[in-house]
């Protein structure tokens, strides 16, 4: 990746304020994320990602020795809620989604509370017990991190610092 080379704390803050989050095309109710970047300035590009909802990526800089746009594998996939999750972790394409995680390192970010799938407060007949097991076998299994997140107005938030996090401990190896 980029860990060869040694980018001063002002390179590094310049590297990183370029930073542009990738939005699949496919990701649907994410208004309020969006509507976080613009009002905190924060560059996002819609584009189709062949996994997860969000990605990182830095532009081209030649100042800066980075000589085409670069992709990191920091992938975050976002439930909207813990329905949306029951409903898609029964499909084969979820699965499948989570094979293709395998060579990125790929966080699955639902919004809703851990107490309410711990208790089955939500509207899917999914058995809250059962549905803990297949996360937690899927997490195993495919060797990513689930995030709860109860205030969904903080997904923006959450979302940009996750990856911005990710591509600066990238970029000082």
């Amino acid at each position: 990746m980029l860990a060869t080379f040694k980018y001063t704390d002002t390179e590094l803050k310049k590297l990183l304020a370029s930073m542009i989050v990738l939005v699949d095309t496919r990701e649907q109710v994410n208004q309020h994320i969006t509507n976080y970047f613009e009002l905190h300035n924060i560059p996002y590009t819609a584009i189709k990602l062949d996994t997860g909802d969000y990605r990182a990526m830095l532009p081209q800089n030649f100042e800066l020795g980075i000589y085409r746009d670069t992709y990191f594998p920091f992938t975050v996939e976002r439930k909207n809620s813990i329905d949306e999750l029951a409903s898609s972790i029964k499909e084969e394409r979820f699965e499948h989604e989570l094979i293709r995680s395998q060579k990125s390192h790929f966080t699955l970010l639902i919004e809703g509370s851990y107490s309410d799938l711990v208790h089955g407060n939500y509207r899917s007949q999914y058995n809250p017990k059962a549905l803990l097991a297949r996360i937690k076998t899927f997490e195993a299994r495919y060797r990513f991190s689930t995030t709860f997140l109860n205030d969904m107005q903080l997904s923006g938030n959450w979302i940009y610092n996750h990856l911005y996090y990710h591509v600066r401990a990238a970029l000082k190896g």
